[in-house]
């Protein structure tokens, strides 16, 4: 291996997702000589294979919707169908787009930028393309990718993951999905959208079981009026296929049939086969373990964004790729609060949410101690001109700050930025009702639930 003694870099990162990237630009802005090592396409998975691929497809769904439903207000139209190239066109597009620019700021910031598949060789170099890159610090980005189940073959056939399923040349006339949380109920909704006659699986009790029961609830009001089915509470046993489909066969016995079955239980981190144990880095079923300012056991190597045991967004991946490279540059850092982070879901209707729900503030406060108030988006006056219905639920500890925000509606992972601030600032609800919030717009939705909470509701009843 040739060792480029020549250059040593202040911080060499192996993978180029969102993570990786942030560290990146925020280390070299901070003055640092930075090496980024990707083997695929800068941006890795939310750019090209999950975030804005998948939110281009809901998109077109949702204008397939408002055309087959616009007589309800007022306009004709005619559907004629979805052209799925078409569709990936205008995704592709947008990829197109966002790609090219992130290659110019990375190579405006002067970042060292070197494509191949690079593996950790000390605790202080990369090797990739037969050159040791070496680095006074090294930051493992490398990312997940789809998980299956044991026995579960994915095919990309019959049996598919999200990455064959956002390249997927035809609408299919039937969907099962296995798996109900975010990935699942996106490409659910998409799907349904698109014509396609879907069913989810999920073992647990809900759709979208980490968050608020509430809002789970709400969901499933949703996708039964769109009519979306699903089965909850009853593990996956085997999947087979048929004459000209696949069936899926629950522990309980019951059987589903469809075209294709789509499988979307989460996403596993990329970690073997890249140096790591071999190294000394401490490792918890392919995770990289860290401390909370990303620090591993091993002092010169860091590890952000989907490879460790933290949640899996891009969002959280920029924030701790921020963080390292600023803890490197000698900059005073805080710890990612990840009960702080917004969390949405882009199915029809949204699902958004910061903070801890009721469930979770109760065990931690006492049930006695928690107050939960629900404002109905049926009293919010941009959301009656929308026809979306929903409601934004707020979790307050008793006389204090409000410790979670919940909402189900459309468009309420924009209403998500004030959510955020309410939660992290430790708000009163007498300080958010204090502020004037436009009307009518959704966003006076929030306004409104606190000035409820604050004991002087407007638009809604005692």
């Amino acid at each position: 291996m040739a060792n480029d003694a020549s250059t040593v870099f202040d911080l060499v990162i192996l993978g180029g997702g969102s993570g990786g990237y942030a560290a990146a630009l925020r280390g070299a802005q901070l003055g640092l000589d930075v090496a980024l090592i990707e083997k695929n396409k800068l941006g890795g998975t939310c750019l090209h294979n999950g975030c804005i691929p998948t939110k281009a497809l809901l998109h077109a769904g949702e204008i397939a919707d408002q055309a087959r439903e616009a007589d309800q207000f007022g306009v004709k139209t005619t559907f004629e169908g979805i052209d799925i190239a078409a569709v990936h066109k205008y995704k592709d597009d947008v990829i197109s787009g966002l790609y090219k620019g992130l290659q110019g700021l990375v190579a405006s910031r002067k970042v060292t930028y070197i494509e191949g598949e690079g593996r950790l060789s000390s605790p202080t170099s990369v090797d990739v393309n037969g050159r040791r890159v070496q680095g006074r610090h090294v930051l493992l980005a490398t990312g997940s990718v789809p998980r299956s189940l044991p026995g579960l073959e994915i095919d990309g056939n019959r049996i598919i993951s999200s990455d064959h399923a956002l390249k997927l040349d035809r609408v299919p006339k039937s969907a099962i999905v296995l798996g109900g949380g975010v990935i699942g109920v996106e490409f659910a909704s998409a799907w349904k959208s698109f014509g396609t006659d879907v069913t989810v699986v999920e073992g647990l009790k809900h759709l979208v079981p980490v968050e608020d029961e509430n809002s789970s609830k709400l969901l499933e009001r949703a996708f039964r009026k769109r009519g979306i089915k699903f089965n909850l509470g009853t593990f996956f046993e085997k999947a087979e296929y048929t004459q000209d489909g696949v069936r899926v066969t629950l522990a309980d016995g019951k059987t589903f049939e469809a075209e294709l079955l789509l499988v979307a239980i989460g996403r596993g981190p990329v970690s073997q086969g890249l140096g790591y144990e071999e190294q000394g880095v401490a490792m918890d079923r392919g995770y990289v373990l860290v401390d909370e300012y990303m620090q591993t056991n091993v002092p010169t190597i860091s590890a952000v964004g989907d490879l460790v045991p933290t949640l899996q967004l891009a969002h959280v991946g920029f924030a701790e790729g921020i963080l390292v490279a600023e803890r490197l540059a000698g900059l005073k850092v805080v710890p990612v609060d990840y009960d702080g982070v917004p969390r949405v879901t882009y199915c029809h209707p949204e699902v958004a949410s910061v903070g801890i729900t009721e469930a979770k503030a109760k065990e931690i406060y006492g049930a006695d101690k928690v107050v939960a108030l629900k404002y109905n988006l049926a009293g919010n006056g941009k959301s009656k001109i929308l026809k979306t219905a929903g409601e934004i639920k707020l979790v307050q500890v008793k006389d204090g700050a409000v410790v979670g925000v919940h909402m189900v509606g459309d468009r309420m992972g924009e209403q998500v930025g004030e959510a955020q601030l309410i939660y992290n600032w430790e708000a009163l609800p007498a300080e958010v009702a204090q502020l004037i919030h436009a009307h009518p717009t959704q966003n006076e939705a929030m306004g409104e639930a606190h000035l409820a909470l604050a004991g002087k509701p407007l638009h809604s009843h005692d």
